[in-house]
């Protein structure tokens, strides 16, 4: 065997089901990238607009001077379709986790494996290697290089599809200062006509361009904004908590074509398929972090994660959550939560969110929660 197809085999005894390579040359979505930047789509996301994330994005070779081949992988990952996702909201009271953060965190996952194949290139080469890895941490147009290498198209919700996978993938890079045998770059867009995900995503967030306006996104709302959530924005969270698979959901080839294989250090645990809202908004900083220090929720924050519980318990329109989130907007010691617990409670309306509004009120001193609680009585006030 040539060591291109025995690292490829040793990759896939990893874990990794899907293995390509490709070339540091140039990147030509960097100009995609740049005009994406220049719209302000990238939101509060500062780091991706600098002159280091543009130059390393560009020309791979910046961030490993002397590389010579990039080795691209990815691991499939089991998530519901859409009339699961269905099935499951028949319930009350229930938020939703994006599927890839069901599990423990791939960031803590994948870099180890990813040393483990480095540690078999040297054996096999007998000398050590320059490298650099990464999974969807590093200055890289990461889904490029993907269909460079061979491993599918970039769809029109922005996500690299595969044949076999649909768009269910955690994607890492390998570079490296070897040279391996390249693979042919995937060429066919197979989404065609299809635009279900464009026409499903509730805030409007897909581009033409096949790129997301962020500060739209359900996912980055949820996930890297650390602020308060845009007021108009705040209805369309739905039952999202921490990100958003609509755009996933919808997609016939995650539909009728995508494999159920799971990888099961990150298979999808069933306390977090359905997150009890009322019980939720109650975690302290400590049970939070019993909860979810393993998963990529943990990103989020409490504050950050709690925000969104909020918003959700108010999109639910069920009155039966006002004791929670009066005791919230009175006790939590975020202002954060309490600003969007108030908010909750003006969307769910009625005499007893307003006298909860009013409590609150009269003892509330930070000028943010009391900007969100004079809104929200504002709100109930005229209807």
């Amino acid at each position: 065997m040539s060591l291109t197809s025995d690292v490829k085999a040793y990759a896939g005894g990893l874990g990794f089901q899907l293995v390509g390579i490709t070339t540091p040359d140039p990147l030509l979505h960097i100009g995609v990238y740049e005009h994406w930047l220049q719209a302000g789509n990238h939101g509060s996301m500062d780091y991706l607009a600098t002159d280091r994330a543009r130059q390393y994005r560009a020309d791979p070779t910046l961030v490993l001077p002397g590389c010579r081949s990039i080795i691209v992988l990815g691991i499939g990952y089991s998530a519901p379709g859409l009339q699961s996702f269905t099935l499951r909201k028949s319930q009350h009271n229930n938020g939703l986790i994006a599927a890839y953060a069901c599990g423990d965190d791939y960031h803590k996952i994948i870099p180890e494996r990813l040393k483990i194949l480095v540690g078999y290139i040297e054996a096999q080469l007998g000398h050590p290697v320059q490298k650099r890895f990464y999974t969807d941490t590093g200055p890289l147009l990461e889904r490029e290089l993907a269909q460079r290498a061979g491993l599918g198209w970039i769809g029109k919700n922005t996500c690299l599809i595969n044949l076999s996978y649909g768009s269910y993938i955690l994607l890492a890079e390998l570079l490296l200062d070897i040279e391996l045998d390249p693979d042919l770059p995937w060429v066919n867009d197979r989404c065609g006509t299809c635009s279900r995900c464009i026409q499903s995503c509730p805030t409007g967030c897909i581009l033409p361009d096949r790129t997301v306006d962020a500060r739209r996104c359900i996912s980055y709302l949820t996930i890297e904004l650390k602020s308060a959530i845009p007021v108009e924005l705040r209805p369309f969270l739905g039952e999202w908590i921490f990100g958003c698979d609509i755009c996933q959901q919808v997609c016939p080839w995650n539909l009728r074509f995508a494999s159920q294989e799971s990888e099961t250090a990150i298979k999808p645990q069933p306390e977090f398929l359905s997150i009890d809202l009322p019980k939720e908004i109650h975690l302290t900083p400590q049970a939070f972090n019993r909860k979810f220090g393993r998963t990529p929720v943990h990103r989020a924050k409490r504050r950050g994660y709690l925000r969104n519980v909020a918003v959700n318990m108010g999109n639910s329109r069920d009155d039966r959550m006002i004791p929670d989130l009066a005791d919230c907007l009175s006790n939590d010691t975020e202002p954060l939560v309490r600003g969007h617990a108030a908010w909750a409670l003006a969307r769910l309306g009625g005499g007893q969110a307003q006298q909860a509004l009013n409590i609150a009120h009269l003892a509330e001193s930070d000028k943010y929660v009391l900007s969100e609680i004079n809104a929200a009585l504002d709100w109930v006030i005229t209807g």
